[in-house]
């Protein structure tokens, strides 16, 4: 499945306050969700296979390292319960570049999917996908609907996170060893 995201991720000191932010916008609480992230090294974009009781998938996506709201441009194939054999397909046939592990608690709100995540070695994080799966609400609108979350959590410049995770976890390997 094709998509067009439009997201942010940034750093959350108080998760508990955005829980109840979500809580007071009426966000459908899908459930929190133990996932592992495994990165593989591809010659293009970034792939993954996401691991996890709630979301299972490979995840294959091109996005610029920048601060804010960012377009992403995903190709997500759901994998369901043959999550670990295409794991150990993937292992076979390429490099693994880093693994995350994290509790991810999962908020929608329309089309405006919401994770507030505990990384491990990391900390806390909160993203914003604002996502386009029909081509039908464009850029623009997804743009806005990021502003809109970012302003409504407070979230400041400075916590933006321009990064992916593995980013951040190869990063810290690199300053640990």
């Amino acid at each position: 499945m094709q998509r067009i995201n439009v997201e942010i991720k940034a750093r959350t000191y108080h998760p508990e306050e955005v829980h109840e932010l979500l809580a007071a916008q009426q966000a459908e609480f899908i459930g929190t969700d133990r996932q592992t992230d495994t990165y593989y090294k591809v010659p293009k974009g970034r792939l993954k296979l996401r691991q996890g009781n709630i979301e299972k998938a490979l995840i294959h996506y091109f996005r610029d390292n920048e601060a804010g709201p960012k377009r992403s441009d995903v190709s997500l194939y759901k994998t369901g319960k043959q999550a670990g054999d295409l794991h150990e397909v993937l292992c076979s046939a390429l490099d693994t570049l880093a693994i995350v592990v994290k509790r991810r608690s999962i908020y929608f709100i329309e089309n405006v999917k919401f994770h507030i995540d505990e990384v491990e070695g990391l900390g806390s994080f909160i993203e914003i996908e604002a996502i386009d799966k029909t081509g039908k609400i464009g850029e623009e609108k997804l743009r806005q609907q990021c502003q809109y979350y970012l302003n409504l959590f407070k979230v400041q410049p400075k916590d933006l996170i321009e990064v992916s995770y593995s980013d951040m976890v190869i990063a810290g390997a690199e300053a640990n060893a």
